[in-house]
């Protein structure tokens, strides 16, 4: 099977922004090095069970000392952004007081190496690793952390926004609340179910007082990247379609209507009004520069049995190729999704970028060190066409931040599924990059140029 060649894709507007993400914890390891503090996550994978092959992040990809191969990397592959995250607490090791200038000499370095290689930065502030200090006066679920976010963003805002391109505050606020403090997934591994409902009000206003604090500190342009997916009801039966309504309020509409207009979904609305402050649905909608989109799948959504405590339960997308996570593969969704997007909000709508959007296939290499993965070429290939096919149908996109530049840490998963354009072997680092790195290359090269 030969690759889609880049010739047989629709070109993008001149000046889309293709990029790679990453997060710190997923690559950074030099977990105990140079200040440090612990985060949740180094608290989460000390706990027997929660990981699934029970590894780490402690060494991850060791970026933290291969950042510069790993930039030379990114210069190799033609991307013009490469969105990271900071780690909270390597800046702030306690997530309040003291700030570790060790961790913001770490991104200078790193930060100063992108821009000499042409490679602009787009940075978040959050992606997941909450100050392990912070989680035991109650992480999320006290508002207190909100403030601490906040002058934590003041600090990283005045260090670095003379040469951050774009910003993000809080990666996934929905993933980081619900599968963090809702179901246990995810660290600090609670299970208090719509007990967690506060977690989503603090992470939304740390991303409203952090946009603030950053623009007080001159940034330039502040986004978000919220994870999204169409609902699908598991039939068309009024209980599986109510079940969907419910869910696609709380995984979706949670955190689109507040960033964007200000307000809790009506279905969700009375969940919430307990702990809404006077002046917190305004802090949230602060405006943006651009909306970022984290798009992997659809998601199938049925009644739950009455003895159960939640009253949605998820089901399998069928019909549908998977990969090797076992998630669908449907491109046309995204599509669709970004389509419904601009339909629903308009002029509420700053432009849009894919801030993520990749799949796990864990294709190593061969006897000639030849890593094919084919299957995600024919996914980054179907996803770019879907992202052109909504461009044409007017929605202004403005780039696409594959996930992700490399193998590294995936969560509770850990080191079981690769999402990498650049296979990792985490016994010796080695990296090699795929040819699906190849392809994008030839992707980006093909592209018409920004006059």
């Amino acid at each position: 099977m030969t690759s889609p060649s880049s010739e047989g894709l629709p070109l993008l507007p001149a000046g889309f922004r293709f990029g790679t993400s990453t997060a710190a914890y997923q690559i950074e390891g030099a977990v105990a090095e140079d200040g440090r503090g612990p985060s949740i996550w180094d608290t989460f994978t000390a706990q027997p069970g929660r990981v699934i092959d029970g590894s780490s992040g402690a060494v991850a990809c060791d970026h933290y000392h291969r950042y510069d191969e790993d930039v030379a990397l990114m210069e190799r592959l033609g991307v013009q952004g490469y969105r990271f995250s900071m780690s909270w607490s390597r800046i702030v090791p306690d997530g309040r007081g003291a700030v570790n200038e060790r961790g913001l000499d770490f991104y200078d370095r790193l930060i100063d190496r992108l821009l000499a290689g042409g490679v602009n930065p787009m940075v978040t502030l959050y992606h997941w690793d909450l100050p392990q200090a912070l989680e035991d006066d109650g992480g999320w679920l006290n508002r207190d952390t909100v403030e601490r976010f906040a002058e934590y963003a003041a600090v990283v805002g005045e260090r670095f926004a003379d040469r951050v391109e774009h910003w993000i505050p809080v990666n996934e606020p929905n993933v980081a609340s619900l599968m963090g403090y809702a179901t246990g997934q995810h660290a600090p591994g609670r299970t208090l179910l719509f007990d967690a409902l506060p977690a989503v009000h603090h992470l939304l206003l740390a991303h409203g007082r952090a946009a603030i604090e950053l623009r007080r500190h001159g940034a330039q342009s502040i986004g978000c990247a919220n994870n999204h997916a169409p609902m699908w009801p598991a039939s068309d039966d009024p209980a599986d379609v109510g079940a969907t309504k419910l869910f696609d309020a709380l995984w979706n509409g949670a955190f689109l209507e507040p960033m964007l207009l200000g307000r809790y979904p009506v279905d969700l609305a009375p969940l919430m009004e307990e702990g809404v402050a006077d002046g917190d649905m305004a802090t949230i909608r602060q405006p943006l520069d651009f909306y970022g989109v984290n798009y992997y799948n659809p998601m199938r959504v049925g009644a739950a049995p009455e003895d159960e405590e939640m009253p949605f339960v998820m089901r399998d997308v069928v019909g549908y190729p998977t990969t090797d996570f076992g998630w669908p593969v449907v491109p046309d969704a995204l599509r669709e999704w970004l389509i419904m997007l601009r339909a629903r909000f308009r002029a509420a709508l700053p432009p849009i970028y894919i801030t993520e959007s990749g799949a796990s296939y864990n294709t190593g290499p061969d006897a000639d060190g030849v890593v094919d993965d084919q299957a995600r070429i024919d996914y980054l290939a179907a996803h770019l066409t879907a992202v052109s096919e909504a461009v044409n149908r007017g929605v202004d996109i403005r780039g696409y931040y594959t996930w992700s530049l490399m193998d590294n840490f995936e969560w509770a998963e850990g080191l079981t599924q690769r999402f990498g354009l650049v296979h990792v072997d985490y016994d010796t680092l080695k990296r090699t990059p795929k040819r699906s790195f190849d392809w994008f290359a030839d992707v980006i090269a093909s592209q018409p140029q920004d006059n």
